[in-house]
């Protein structure tokens, strides 16, 4: 019987050749995950709420399809105040008031990008106006009017502490890292589920409030009540932590890879947090809407600018995974009946034995 030292041995050339190819089979996954939201983003179907007369309405609506065909779609609503009230409960990006002062409404807090899109809107909306006011007005011999301006008003603005909002935007990838990072942690490091479910939380509550101190308190990306954004923040954590110890429980260590797959390579690039859901290709915007990375987001901008809005659904997206995981978790503890993933005595032998690895017996 001999004993060679593993450190001298070679891998087989087979193994390396298939490692090598695997790894850029992994990192063209990643960077198609990531890179395709932002390459194929395309606005369709934006919700824009519109009032006026019918006619001003109808050559309106023809008028900005035919520039820009399919990409906001029309509701029409009472007055003013009501496209306000669409606006404020996230109900419409924006709204396109028609009548003797012709006016934009905008909400930068809701979509930078849907603003400055309307604010594109509104010059079109402008030279159409004046353009069929001096047509009239020459056509009777007339004088031609003062030139009509159409108004932009921002109905619901960034903060001032984030006028851009890319520290709102920003803050959700360490948010998903984070919940990443701690269901990983706690699958590798604690053995038993139910403890892994108590670490999960404690994690997720301490977590919440120093993440809501950084992120409210001294950056000032979040707006609104502390402890509203805490909750949101820590249920975000749990719902992304607990399904991979969930995964754990009942996989083994390959529970945290799928865990981490559906989380970093699914869900977030579907998340909507940089663009709004339209433009993401369909159906995954909505699809997004569903996982907690899209819900956290969601959730955390309507808690800071939109309190008129419905926030329930985000909250019951969140609440299902994280109470998904804490059940995989319980299934796990039952099937293996002492808590550990099913690789555990296998990890318990490693830790055991340190230096077994190291023998090759031929």
């Amino acid at each position: 019987m001999i004993h060679t030292d593993a450190t001298t041995a070679h891998t087989p050339i087979v193994r390396v050749l298939a490692l090598g190819v695997a790894l850029a089979a992994v990192v063209a996954i990643v960077v198609l995950a990531f890179s395709w939201p932002a390459v194929t983003a395309d606005a369709k179907n934006l919700p824009i709420a519109i009032t006026g007369h019918a006619e001003a309405v109808a050559a309106a609506e023809a008028a900005v399809d035919d520039s820009a065909p399919g990409v906001i779609a029309f509701e029409e609503v009472d007055d003013r105040d009501a496209a306000v009230s669409a606006i404020e409960t996230r109900e419409a990006y924006g709204a396109i008031v028609l009548g003797q002062e012709p006016e934009v409404l905008t909400s930068s807090a809701s979509s930078l990008v849907v603003s400055q899109l309307l604010g594109g809107v509104a010059a079109q909306l402008q030279a159409g106006v004046n353009a069929q006011a001096q047509a009239a007005a020459s056509a009777q011999g007339v004088p031609a009017p003062p030139l009509i301006e159409v108004a932009v008003t921002d109905v619901v603005p960034l903060a001032e502490s984030d006028e851009r909002g890319t520290g709102l935007t920003s803050a959700m990838f360490p948010l998903v890292l984070g919940g990443l990072l701690g269901g990983i942690v706690v699958s590798l490091t604690v053995i038993g589920a139910m403890r892994r479910v108590l670490a999960v939380v404690v994690y997720s509550a301490i977590g919440a409030l120093v993440l809501t101190g950084i992120l409210q308190g001294w950056f000032g990306s979040l707006q609104g009540d502390y402890w509203a954004n805490a909750a949101a923040i820590a249920l975000a954590l749990a719902a992304i932590a607990a399904p991979i110890t969930g995964f754990a429980a009942l996989m083994g260590r390959a529970g945290i890879g799928v865990g981490a797959i559906v989380m970093m390579l699914v869900a977030n690039p579907i998340s909507a947090a940089a663009l709004p859901k339209e433009f993401i290709a369909e159906p995954w915007g909505e699809v997004g809407q569903w996982f907690p990375p899209g819900a956290a987001a969601t959730l955390l901008r309507e808690l800071s600018y939109f309190p008129a809005a419905d926030p329930a659904f985000p909250w019951l997206v969140l609440a299902a995974w994280a109470a998904g995981g804490i059940l995989l978790s319980v299934v796990g503890h039952f099937r293996t009946a002492g808590g550990a993933e099913p690789d555990a005595e296998a990890s318990v032998a490693r830790v055991a034995e340190p230096d077994a690895e190291a023998r090759v017996v031929v």
